[in-house]
């Protein structure tokens, strides 16, 4: 009896195309995550990989064969039989686009990848003259933790989710406004002390361009003495609780000045409460 080939498929995996290679996934998966899978870096801003997608900076669109527009790769998920390109003429484009308008209405200065991604599309920001509409905004420094610079904000939404239902449960900040009156806001606008906010850092922890930062961050920038470059990491436990909360501590000459958890953890997914977040600091 002839031996029978049998091809190594798992059951119900999707199998798609995606810039001529033959990705292999399970249903859910997005296409941020199938391109990841075989080494295809998207560019993203407002996607946090913990936290449902919210389809807002635009930066990880990609094209699908019969698709009439661009799709966000972040929440996209994969169908068998797709066809994707990620580096297409049409969603060079694109990106180089909104790379401009980003660019040239915030502050971006302190988003990662960022600079490199303007370079790679031959973005050219200034080409919107310097009447360009901006936000212009002082940051509003009101306690010992946080500050909010909304020049840098792009609107990703990711701390309004980050402070509700996807992480802390405390709905402190939402979206006030509408259209290009649109801004993130505490309740009628007060003073993040008088408002439910409970100083988990969360916000911070998902913001991708500095908008929001803790204090002593903040400050060491204005006094040019933040140097990334120059700062080790020390993974530990947190001692507030029993929960084991695994923390990153950034040091700078002998000083705890910010502390991070992994996005990817499965206890924290990047979240912390107050004492981890900040305690430790200083």
């Amino acid at each position: 009896m002839p031996e029978i080939q049998i091809t190594e498929v798992a059951i119900n995996e999707v199998v798609l195309t995606i810039d001529g290679l033959s990705v292999q996934a399970a249903p859910g998966t997005t296409l941020i995550q199938a391109a990841a899978s075989i080494g295809v870096v998207t560019p993203t801003m407002c996607h946090v990989a913990s936290m449902t997608p919210v389809n807002v900076c635009r930066l990880c669109v990609v094209e699908v064969a019969g698709s009439r527009t661009l799709v966000p790769a972040c929440s996209r998920e994969v169908e068998d039989g797709m066809v994707v390109e990620t580096d297409s003429e049409r969603v060079k484009h694109s990106r180089k686009m909104v790379l401009e308008l980003l660019d040239s209405s915030v502050d971006l200065s302190q988003a990662p990848n960022v600079e490199g991604w303007l370079n790679e599309y031959q973005a050219d920001p200034g080409r919107f003259g310097v009447h360009a509409a901006t936000v212009d905004e002082e940051p509003k420094v009101q306690d010992d933790l946080y500050v909010r610079d909304y020049s840098k904000c792009i609107l990703c939404y990711a701390c309004v989710s980050a402070c509700g239902i996807e992480a802390q449960g405390t709905f402190a900040i939402g979206v006030s406004g509408r259209g290009f009156d649109a801004r993130i806001s505490t309740e009628l606008d007060v003073t993040l002390p008088e408002s439910a906010c409970v100083y988990c850092g969360n916000c911070i922890a998902v913001c991708p361009t500095g908008a929001l930062q803790g204090k002593i961050e903040f400050d060491m920038r204005a006094e040019v003495r933040w140097m990334q470059e120059q700062q080790t990491v020390t993974e530990t436990i947190c001692p507030y609780c029993g929960v084991g909360c695994p923390l990153e501590l950034h040091v700078q000459d002998n000083d705890v000045v910010k502390v991070t958890s992994p996005m990817d953890h499965d206890i924290t997914n990047g979240m912390l409460c107050v004492k981890g977040r900040f305690f430790t600091v200083g």
